[in-house]
């Protein structure tokens, strides 16, 4: 199925770009949330008297986006868990655990923009990205230290 771009999606292309995808993924997925539409006649004549706002929207975005990321530049995210003394934790840390420290230090941040590369099962220091939009991720470091020693 064709569709038009209304933004820049990551691998698939950007802004008014025409681009072949799977009719569920698009029927289901990406039309409802106001990603793409599909490339008829007439929605690609309505898109191009509104590409101009849809560039204005996308440059807001980016700039947003830098503003936070140059905000949240060398934030370090201390979390307390639970451990053995070897290290090893009584479960691990999560997306929603980061998430819920960088709100306390006053970074808002979805779940599904944080990049964990491997589940944090250890105490110690990880190295994690968060894609605050598609051209633009931050590098922050998570500090994980054991709140109380098991006897």
């Amino acid at each position: 199925m064709q569709v038009i771009l209304l933004e820049t999606i990551g691998k698939m292309g950007g802004l008014g770009d025409v681009a072949n995808v799977k009719a569920g993924y698009a029927r289901n997925f990406l039309i409802p949330q106001g990603k793409v539409k599909p490339a008829t006649a007439a929605n690609l004549a309505e898109f191009e008297t509104i590409k101009a706002d849809l560039e204005a929207k996308e440059v807001a975005a980016i700039k947003a986006a830098q503003s936070k990321a140059d905000a949240m530049a060398g934030t370090v995210c201390s979390l307390k868990a639970n451990a053995s003394e070897e290290g090893k934790l009584f479960g691990s840390v999560t997306t929603a655990d980061i998430k819920a420290s960088l709100a306390q230090a006053g970074h808002e941040v979805e779940k599904c923009d944080i990049n964990l590369p491997e589940a944090i099962h250890h105490v110690g220091e990880y190295d994690i990205s968060i894609t605050l939009h598609t051209s633009i991720t931050v590098d922050i470091k998570v500090v994980v230290e054991a709140s109380e020693e098991v006897q």
